[in-house]
C-alpha cells in the first residue's frame, strides 16, 4: 500500500496529475480544489495517496495534505459513497467545514456537491455523526488539559484550541468572544465557541 507518492510533478491533467519518481511515472487522480495549490511543473510535491484496486483497474487518489485523505477514507467506508463521489466531496468542501457539516446535520451543504443527492447526504451524515462526536470529545478534553486555565488567559487559550481543530484565527476570535464570560471554564468555552460556529 501506497502512503505517498514524493517526486517531480511532471505533469498536469484535466482531473490528475503525472508525478515522477524512480523512473516512473504515476498518474494520480486529485481534487479540483488542489489545482490552485500545485507547485510549478518540474517541481517536487509531495502526495498523500490511496490505491483503489480492483479486478481490472488500479487508481490513485492524491491529497496535498492528510486531512484531504483522512476525510476521503472516512466517506469510501458510507454505504454508498465510491471513491468518485468521495473525491467530489472533497473537491468541494474543506476537512474543517465536513466535521462541522456532520456534526450539524447540515445536509445543504453536501447536496451542493454535484453528484450527491439527499439521501447520500443523509447516509453521510447518519453514519459518521456518533463517530465524530466521540473524537471530537477526546479532541477538546485533551487541548482543555494541556492548557494551563488562568482567568487571563481563557480567551487566547479558547482561539488557539480552535485554530487547532482547523478553524481559522478569525472564526475563533469571533466564536469565542461571541460566548466569553469570566465564569465558564476553559472547555465550556470552547464547546459553546464550537456551538456558535455550527451556527
Amino acid at each position: 500500500m501506497l502512503a505517498y507518492i514524493k517526486g517531480l510533478l511532471q505533469a498536469v491533467k484535466n482531473d490528475s496529475v503525472i508525478v515522477e519518481t524512480g523512473g516512473i511515472g504515476f498518474n494520480i487522480i486529485i481534487p479540483l480544489s488542489a489545482f490552485e495549490k500545485l507547485p510549478e511543473v518540474g517541481s517536487e510535491v509531495k502526495i498523500y495517496t490511496y490505491s483503489h484496486i480492483r479486478e481490472d483497474s488500479w487508481t490513485l487518489y492524491g491529497f496535498l495534505n492528510d486531512d484531504g485523505l483522512k476525510m476521503f477514507e472516512q466517506l469510501i467506508k458510507v454505504t454508498g459513497v465510491g471513491p468518485k463521489a468521495a473525491m467530489s466531496l472533497v473537491s468541494y468542501i474543506s476537512p474543517s467545514h465536513f466535521g462541522l457539516a456532520v456534526l450539524t446535520d447540515d445536509v445543504d451543504t453536501f447536496v451542493k456537491v454535484p453528484g450527491i443527492g439527499k439521501k447520500t447526504a443523509m447516509r453521510i451524515i447518519l453514519e459518521l455523526k456518533d463517530k465524530f462526536k466521540k473524537e471530537q470529545g477526546r479532541e477538546i478534553k485533551g487541548l482543555s488539559a494541556s492548557i494551563e486555565e488562568k482567568p487571563e488567559n481563557k480567551i487566547n487559550d479558547a482561539v488557539s484550541a480552535l485554530v487547532m481543530l482547523g478553524y481559522s484565527s478569525q472564526q475563533a476570535n469571533a466564536a469565542v468572544s461571541s460566548v466569553y464570560n469570566g465564569e465558564k471554564d476553559l472547555e465550556t468555552i470552547i464547546r459553546d465557541a464550537l456551538k456558535s460556529l455550527a451556527g
